[in-house]
C-alpha cells in the first residue's frame, strides 16, 4: 500500500483537543486522526449504501406496489427467534 502525505490546517482548539484525547487513548496524535479519518470514511460509505438500497426499495415499491406490514414482520421475527412456527407475512398491494 502506498502513503500519501496531507497537510491538515487544525484550529488550535480543535489541535488542542486531538491531543488531549489521544493522549488519554494512548495513541499518538497521528494514530489518532487516522482512526478518526477512517471511522468517518467507513461511516460515509456505510451512510451512502443504505441511501442507495433506500431508493432502490422506494423504486420497487413504486413499480410493484407490495409492503409488508411492519407489525406482522415484527411477531415474524419475535416467534422465530423464539423457536417459535410462524407464516411468512404476505405482501399486501398499496
Amino acid at each position: 500500500m502506498s502513503v500519501a502525505t496531507t497537510t491538515l490546517k487544525l484550529p488550535e482548539p480543535l489541535k488542542s483537543r486531538i491531543v488531549h484525547a489521544a493522549e488519554y487513548a494512548g495513541k499518538t496524535p497521528h494514530a489518532f486522526m487516522l482512526e478518526a479519518l477512517q471511522a468517518q470514511t467507513e461511516l460515509a460509505e456505510r451512510r451512502r449504501e443504505f441511501v442507495g438500497a433506500a431508493l432502490q426499495a422506494r423504486e420497487e415499491v413504486a413499480q410493484y406496489g407490495l409492503v409488508y406490514d411492519a407489525d406482522e414482520v415484527f411477531s415474524y421475527i419475535q416467534a422465530l427467534l423464539e423457536g417459535k412456527q410462524a407464516e411468512r407475512p404476505a405482501p399486501t398491494k398499496l
